[in-house]
């Protein structure tokens, strides 16, 4: 069985396999993606995704995408499996002229992709953490979206292959804090969760945004701010996040055997239900 396969793919609405060699998401990175885990037959924190892909649509300056049109799609792919993953990529479209430059003419490319759920239901063990030799690029006008190049995590990805290490923290070219590479990450300092702020790199996850809100609205202090490897030998708790996992615990840095997380099985609690029951919730009407 190849895992790596989708269940169903679909290019524009319409069942393929395939799309243009012309493609400029294929050719230069030159769009969008978004990952978004299923229950229940439906796609978790919706309308959140749909956001940040309009964000980005208007930072890449691609022609805004109709949400509702490709929120009903994913709605639909999801209602058919009780856990799924979907995987939503937003293109600039096959190319009019050799070369960078867009026409600004094109024609964008939607694909959607449906795979199986590829964790197991229980709740995984703490996670075994290290620290990626690989200094992420700082890039402001990339910073926050989920664009298509993401060769710094390929490469990032590639440093180990011991599977029982669950993820890498990453840090910038300037020495800051910034993620997994294919989490957020958050640390608990004394009454304060804190998490990085992301105005030159990183992304700015779905399930951080969400991990943000379930927070405030428990009481628990919260900041984004600049961190470094001193915030990160400090924190007493360490967890990871993203679509798939919600909150995952780290157990282990590099060696340093994390000890009790209140706080992390704290907001697990209180992001259970939501997780449990999906949120197909509203769906903007057009890009932001």
């Amino acid at each position: 069985m190849n895992v790596a396969a989708p269940e169903r793919t679909l290019v524009n609405g319409a069942e393929a396999a395939g799309v243009s060699v012309l493609e400029r998401g294929l050719h230069y990175g030159d769009g969008l993606f978004e990952t978004l885990g299923c229950v229940a037959g439906r796609p978790r924190f919706l309308s959140l995704h749909l956001q940040r892909l309009a964000r980005g649509c208007a930072r890449l300056k691609l022609p805004a995408p109709d949400l509702a049109v490709i929120g009903r799609e994913l709605a639909a792919l999801a209602a058919g499996a009780d856990r799924s993953v979907l995987k939503l990529i937003v293109t600039r479209g096959p190319a009019e002229a050799r070369g960078y430059a867009p026409s600004f003419t094109e024609q964008p490319t939607r694909i959607t992709l449906r795979y199986a759920w590829p964790q197991p239901v229980e709740e995984p063990q703490r996670a075994r953490v290290r620290i990626g030799a690989i200094a992420l690029a700082e890039n402001p006008l990339l910073a926050g979206i989920k664009h298509l190049n993401r060769l710094e995590q390929v490469l990032a990805r590639a440093e180990w292959s011991d599977p029982a290490i669950a993820e890498a923290l990453l840090f910038s070219r300037s020495g800051t804090l910034v993620s997994g590479t294919m989490s957020n990450v958050f640390l608990v300092h004394g009454d304060t969760l804190m998490t990085p702020q992301l105005g030159l790199c990183g992304v700015e996850g779905v399930m951080r945004q969400v991990v943000l809100q379930v927070a405030a609205a428990s009481m628990i202090r919260t900041e984004e701010r600049v961190l470094g490897r001193v915030d990160l030998a400090a924190a007493e708790e360490i967890f990871l996040t993203n679509a798939l996992m919600g909150i995952r615990s780290v157990g282990q840095l590099e060696g340093r055997t994390l000890g009790p997380a209140p706080v992390t099985r704290r907001l697990q609690t209180a992001l259970a239900p939501l997780l449990a029951a999906g949120d197909l919730g509203p769906v903007p009407a057009g890009a932001a």
